[in-house]
């Protein structure tokens, strides 16, 4: 499957973005799909996550309350929502795609390019 992330940009703090990831050539809704993101200098990190079908998420401590992840399976996106948005926050956003339930990066087998997300004080 192939993964193509969009949405970023520069944004102060306190303010919105929303992250959309599309995908192509595989079965969508058999694939858990993940958002996470790197900062410079750091690892790769989680950031949420969605079940197959929607009715599950799970969100890293640090966004819980700020950010939420969606999907739409018939249109073969996934969404995540980002307010409230903190400097902290600024680093290359990816989603992932994978056959787990899981924040272990290592468990998503697709990776999409990445956006930049930007947020100033």
């Amino acid at each position: 499957v192939q993964l193509q992330a969009s949405g970023g940009g520069l944004v102060q703090a306190g303010g919105s973005l929303r992250l959309s990831c599309a995908a192509s050539g595989g079965t969508f809704s058999s694939y858990v799909m993940g958002w996470f993101r790197q900062a410079p200098g750091k690892e790769r990190e989680f950031v949420a996550a969605i079940s197959w079908s929607g009715g599950n998420t799970d969100y890293a401590g640090s966004v819980k309350g700020r950010f939420t992840i969606s999907r739409d399976n018939a249109k073969n996106t996934v969404a995540l929502q980002m307010n409230s948005l903190k400097p902290e926050d600024t680093a290359v956003y990816y989603c992932a795609a994978g056959s787990q339930y899981t924040s272990r990066i290592n468990l998503y087998d697709y990776w999409g390019q990445g956006t930049q997300v930007t947020v100033s004080s």
